[in-house]
């Protein structure tokens, strides 16, 4: 062999051996990386998985790392973990000790219903109640429990699925669980505590693409980038059917778990969640995450249309046959068009501007007002008209005031436009200080608070007050004033009367096919109530306890905006001016107007309030 050939030869080997050795080191690299992410299977809360575990063996796992260790999986991959049906006892005890570990890491489920969708018949001709309740934890652990099942077969439910349900130290979230809850106690005398609608959650945290709507799958396609199939097919597939099909078992588990999901990743732990430390507890951090919206019916205010829109939502019955959940109900396919943001609010029918001046009896300006109140002047005979064009009105008598110079708001012509994008049609008023605030504000502040009120087209304005929630929920933690949970709202839910009537109307719409213990405990629960155990139920006290009221009024109420003015309030005229630039400063960082009128300012009247009242001004709150 030839020197150039030797030479070829051991050039060959040596570049192979590299190449080889590259590969290799690339395999072991990427392999450690996947063993520092944590592993991409369906149990995120596990160190690391067999390849060769099936999916029962997965979802039956017990949890082996510390709770500080384990991180959530991502929506897509929390989708792949296969949900289990709940048909029996015993089925139900098998999986629940999971759940209760999970729920133990991160006391959240998603929850979501299914019932047979045919103008509320089902297709086995009674009454349509809810066939399944699906519920998964953080981890993508899915249970779908078939309520239909346990009562045609007269087992009373686990007592541990009623306890959760009703648990109030267990967050319960999805789209419209509220009103699941509702038919879950009309259906089967369930109680369902601690709901949150994910549509409230979106609003606040800002993250909703409100132009594509506010329905799971919506929310699902804006924020996780995950595509649920919502045909009618599946909706209104056969949800009593003795086996469901998988392609129904993944629709269902698919709602629970991706409502998880959403939860997660719109307090910010999608990838990398802070998990408490020593002591601290997960659901008090959680639920602070939501407050004023546990247990608060969704209203869906984007989705009507002016006057008519309001005279159905006037109309229309909160009831069980009438479920206020847009995800439960069929739409019509031919009216399946999404609205944009700002429908249904109802814009001005004239300008509010009209540009009108007042002058002094020696001709100095005074302010602008509008055409109606300049005619009163003349009507009255205590003005004269000096111009129409532009319309200028001189008093006959002295002023009670002046305006401190010549460059002063009120002096200013006005363009009827929205000051965020110019649009000169469709515009509605604004109050820059919300009215819960400055209607308790003293009556120094309320004078010549006009300053405060701008125009806005239908879509800034409903976007404007999205933002104004998220400043309202910081003033709420910060101040103690919660918006609307049990400290802060006039009514109460009383725990014990809904009970009640939750039990009433279950044994009056489905007693014939209620298991005998469950019909006798929810004897006892009325009995207990009405007669202390002495007397027996009868027909007449069962319609009472079904019509009876559940809220009772909070004698410790105080409204959230009066909390927050009473404490700016403590620190005098200088707090109160804190809150207005608070607002003012929030309305141009969150919306960045473009067209304010001149001389708008967030500190507008401050430097007047204090020469003319003085720091030390008595504070009386209204």
């Amino acid at each position: 062999m030839s020197k150039q050939s030797t030479f070829t030869a051991a050039l060959a080997t040596m570049l192979g051996a590299t190449l080889g050795g590259l590969f290799l080191w690339r395999s072991i690299r990427t392999q450690k990386r996947k063993a520092l992410k944590g592993p991409a299977s369906a149990e995120p809360i596990q160190a690391q998985l067999e390849a060769d575990i099936t999916p029962s063996q997965t979802a039956r796992q017990e949890l082996s790392t510390p709770p500080q260790t384990q991180k959530l999986l991502r929506a897509h991959s929390l989708l792949e973990v296969p949900p289990v049906i709940v048909s029996s006892q015993e089925e139900w005890e098998a999986l629940w000790p999971d759940f209760q570990k999970d729920l133990s890491v991160y006391p959240v489920l998603g929850l979501d219903c299914e019932w047979v969708k045919s103008m509320r018949v089902s297709v086995k001709g009674k009454a349509s109640a809810v066939s399944l309740l699906q519920m998964a934890t953080f981890s993508g652990r899915c249970m779908l429990v078939r309520l239909l099942t346990f009562r045609n077969a007269q087992h009373p439910l686990p007592k541990d699925l009623v306890g959760v349900l009703s648990d109030p130290r267990v967050l319960k979230v999805g789209v419209g669980c509220y009103e699941d809850g509702k038919r879950l106690a009309h259906d089967h005398g369930l109680t369902l505590n601690c709901t949150v609608d994910l549509r409230y959650l979106a609003l606040r945290q800002r993250q909703a693409v409100l132009n594509n709507g506010l329905s799971l799958k919506s929310l699902a396609a804006d924020l996780l980038n995950v595509t649920l199939d919502k045909s009618l097919e599946l909706r209104c597939s056969d949800w009593e059917a003795d086996v469901l099909t998988s392609e129904q078992m993944a629709y269902a588990a698919h709602d629970a778990q991706i409502s998880v999901a959403l939860f997660f990743h719109l307090l910010g732990m999608n990838t990398e969640p802070r998990l408490p430390a020593e002591g601290e507890n997960t659901f008090v951090q959680l639920a602070s995450c939501c407050q004023g919206l546990v247990d608060v019916p969704f209203r869906a205010r984007y989705n009507e249309e002016g006057e008519e829109g309001e005279r159905r939502r006037r109309s229309r019955k909160s009831t069980v046959e009438s479920p206020e959940s847009g995800d439960q109900q069929v739409p019509d396919p031919r009216r399946n068009k999404r609205k944009p943001l700002g429908v249904g609010y109802s814009a001005r029918k004239s300008p509010l501007y009209d540009n009108c001046f007042l002058h002094a009896p020696d001709g100095q300006p005074l302010c602008t007002c509008d055409k109606k109140k300049a005619k009163w002047y003349l009507e009255k005979g205590i003005g004269e008209l000096v111009s129409e064009s532009p319309f200028i009105v001189r008093l006959l008598f002295e002023p009670s005031g002046r305006p401190d110079s010549q460059k002063d708001y009120y002096l200013t012509a006005k363009e009827n436009v929205c000051v965020v994008c110019g649009k000169a049609d469709s515009y509605i008023r604004k109050n820059i200080v919300p009215h819960e605030y400055r209607r308790h504000f003293p009556a120094e502040m309320k004078d010549h608070n006009s300053h405060d009120i701008l125009l806005l087209c239908t879509s800034c304005h409903a976007a404007s007050n999205v933002h104004d929630g998220v400043l309202k929920q910081q003033l709420a933690e910060e101040h103690s004033a919660p918006q609307g949970c049990e400290e802060g709202i006039r009514l109460l839910e009383d725990a014990d009367r809904r009970r009640v009537r939750s039990a009433a109307r279950a044994l009056l719409s489905a007693s014939d096919g209620m298991p005998q213990s469950r019909k006798e405990e929810l004897l006892s629960v009325i009995q207990s109530f009405f007669c202390d155990g002495q007397q027996e139920v009868t027909q007449e006290m069962l319609q009472k306890a079904a019509a009876l009221e559940t809220r009772i009024f909070n004698e410790s109420y105080v409204p959230h905006g009066l909390k927050v003015v009473q404490a700016y309030a403590e620190h005098g005229l200088r707090g109160l001016m804190e809150l207005e630039r608070c607002w003012r400063q929030h309305f141009l960082t969150s919306m960045q107007p473009r067209h304010l009128p001149p001389l708008w300012s967030v500190s507008h009247n401050h430097d007047k309030y204090l020469r003319k009242y003085g720091e030390d001004l008595q504070i009386q709150l209204n």
